[in-house]
């Protein structure tokens, strides 16, 4: 009984102290974002697995993923109102980042996908031509995303005392989704798929909603770096209010209705917050 939740356990340990490491190093240096960390540590997993299941991938999953980080980098060069972090606080110009995030979208993405064709966790119904299936599930994701949309800007307001300033629909539109998609298919789609990996074997039934909800607490308390650092207990309680707010709807929409469905409530997460100054 031990042995199968080894991995389990061995997983939580090395995410908990990437987590602490990170945190306690930020009170003495100028420590990497936890974003950066997870995102850079998601991708090289997608990279290995995508060298050792590259046969699995159809031609149109390389098209697929292409087009991703395509999207992702040109986007990211005509951004108005996103503006990421410099990445590993060195690459902080429009070009560097929209290489490296469409770099890593497109890396995530074909990692996903190699998951994918080992029956991973997360649907793509997109990559498999199912075009009725995914427009469902970006509808179904805008309508469970709207309110949830509404609360975010209305919690904003409260937190930062800041009354909304309205920005441009189109520009807000068209930068949400730069978070939209890097976000989910990163944490959604390739780390939820890599760690369903490591899973699989010692908890078959189990490890896809293990898995996660690993990803889903790694990407919610991913947010919540600065505040970790500055005060834990605070940092914790808000944590949890947006995994079970956020994290979870993204969790059922992803694992029921496929990733493009997880984009569609990000997005318009997003959208509304650019839109509305935030």
């Amino acid at each position: 009984m031990k042995k199968r939740y080894t991995p389990l356990i061995l997983l939580i340990a090395v995410i908990l102290s990437i987590f602490i490491g990170r945190t306690l190093l930020a009170h003495s240096h100028n420590a990497p974002r936890l974003f950066d960390l997870f995102s850079s540590l998601t991708t090289l997993g997608a990279l290995l697995v995508l060298a050792q299941g590259y046969r699995r991938l159809r031609p149109f999953d390389w098209l697929m993923a292409l087009g991703l980080g395509a999207l992702v980098g040109a986007g990211m060069l005509f951004a108005t109102l996103f503006s990421p972090y410099p990445f590993l606080g060195i690459i902080r110009d429009a070009n560097g980042q929209a290489f490296v995030r469409g770099l890593f979208t497109f890396l995530a993405a074909l990692g996903g996908l190699v998951v994918l064709r080992q029956g991973g966790p997360v649907p793509f119904p997109a990559a498999n031509g199912q075009w009725r299936k995914s427009g469902g599930g970006i509808l179904l994701g805008l309508a469970v995303g709207l309110p949830l949309a509404v609360i975010n800007v209305v919690a904003l307001q409260f937190t930062q005392g800041q009354a909304i300033q309205r920005q441009s629909p189109l520009a807000a539109l068209l930068d949400a989704l730069q978070p939209g998609i890097v976000e989910e298919v990163i944490y959604r789609f390739a780390l939820w798929g890599l760690l369903w990996l490591v899973l699989r074997n010692s908890l078959p039934e189990g490890a896809p909603w293990l898995a996660g909800l690993l990803a889903t607490l790694v990407h919610t308390f991913a947010h919540l770096d600065a505040l970790l650092a500055q005060s834990p207990l605070t940092a914790l309680g808000m944590g949890l209010a947006m995994f079970v707010l956020w994290g979870l709807p993204l969790f059922f929409l992803a694992r029921r209705r496929g990733l493009e469905s997880a984009i569609a409530f990000h997005w318009i997460q997003d959208m509304a917050r650019f839109a509305a100054g935030f």
